[in-house]
């Protein structure tokens, strides 16, 4: 359930389209379903309402995009300044162009654009019914085009940003540019701005991924189809779905993989208040009901603790935690 003081009804802001919301529980807008209150919560209409929005803002004020808020843990204290609110809003969806690569004929590729509040299982099937294939494992991925970007999600040995041909952004200016991957330095689970662009984002607007353009070679949709359906069965074996989460807690260290250490260490099903280390997956935080955000990030300090003292590891951090503690 989504809860919020509204302002009634709730506030336009002069210029724009979407709605505007005061004092919202962001509990109701991450997937953990728990955490503190943002100052201020909006949902575009669309691309260029974004824009419009984004140019009414003061440049000092802090602000957030979210989409599922599957990635996410917003702190107890609460959430400072703007949060901007993508799923359901940009949620184009398109086949662009199919191509060749060369004289022959052969080597046909589609070109998907997909908009950043678009869900990232959604594109998984989209391209199998265009008879689209490589994108079936962003079905595992139960966040938006929008954070799958900006964190290089992948799982099943596939990730993000080896599809995408070219990203959309977005600068707090309400400007929109087009961008190379070539501009961007891409890792395990992370993405930033290569020198040049960071030097000049700096100097000018921060900015935010608001679409893509996926790649994808032509192939056989229905096995594309059966190949998901097979995946999200195995999801659905090995994952907690069945209780608040937020997918995987901690980046896999090279060469080995979090939630084997944290099983090593004797942490299943070790408790936090409301907050659970998974029994089906060590490296999944279960809120068991009424968990904190505080329980929450508490249990996450303490693996990171034992782990680095039993193996000397420190484990990263794969969800994103926001806001001020009580």
């Amino acid at each position: 359930m989504i809860v919020a003081d509204y302002i009634d009804p709730p506030s336009k802001v002069p210029g724009t389209q979407g709605e505007l919301l005061l004092n919202v529980d962001m509990s109701g807008y991450t997937s953990w379903r728990a955490g503190g209150k943002a100052d201020r919560l909006y949902t575009p209409a669309d691309l260029a309402d974004l824009c419009a929005f984004l140019k009414t803002l003061d440049a000092r004020e802090p602000v957030h995009f979210i989409g599922l808020g599957s990635n996410l843990l917003v702190r107890d204290g609460g959430l400072r300044g703007t949060v901007i609110h993508l799923h359901g809003a940009l949620r184009r969806i398109d086949l662009e162009q199919r191509r060749t690569n060369g004289s022959d004929g052969g080597n046909l590729f589609g070109v998907i654009f997909a908009e950043a509040g678009v869900a990232s299982p959604k594109v998984a099937s989209f391209a199998a019914s265009h008879d689209l294939v490589g994108a079936e494992f962003l079905a595992g991925i139960p966040g938006t085009v929008g954070g799958a970007l900006a964190m290089n999600a992948g799982c099943y040995g596939h990730e993000t940003w080896e599809f995408v041909s070219q990203v959309l952004t977005v600068n707090r200016c309400g400007e929109v540019n087009r961008r190379s991957p070539k501009e961007y330095r891409v890792s395990y689970r992370h993405v930033e701005p290569d020198s040049e662009l960071g030097e000049k984002l700096a100097a000018t607007c921060n900015e935010w991924f608001v679409g893509a353009w996926f790649m994808l070679p032509r192939g056989d949709g229905s096995q594309a189809r059966l190949d998901i359906k097979q995946l999200l069965e195995k999801r659905i074996a090995s994952q907690p779905l069945n209780l608040p989460n937020a997918g995987s807690v901690f980046r896999n260290p090279a060469g080995d993989y979090a939630a084997r250490l944290i099983e090593a260490c004797g942490m299943k099903g070790e408790r936090q208040g409301g907050a659970q280390v998974s029994e089906k997956h060590a490296n999944f935080i279960v809120n068991l009901g009424g968990a904190s955000a505080t329980d929450i990030e508490t249990l996450i300090e303490r693996i990171q603790a034992r782990v680095e003292e039993k193996y000397g590891i420190k484990l990263q951090r794969e969800v994103r935690i926001l806001g001020e503690r009580l």
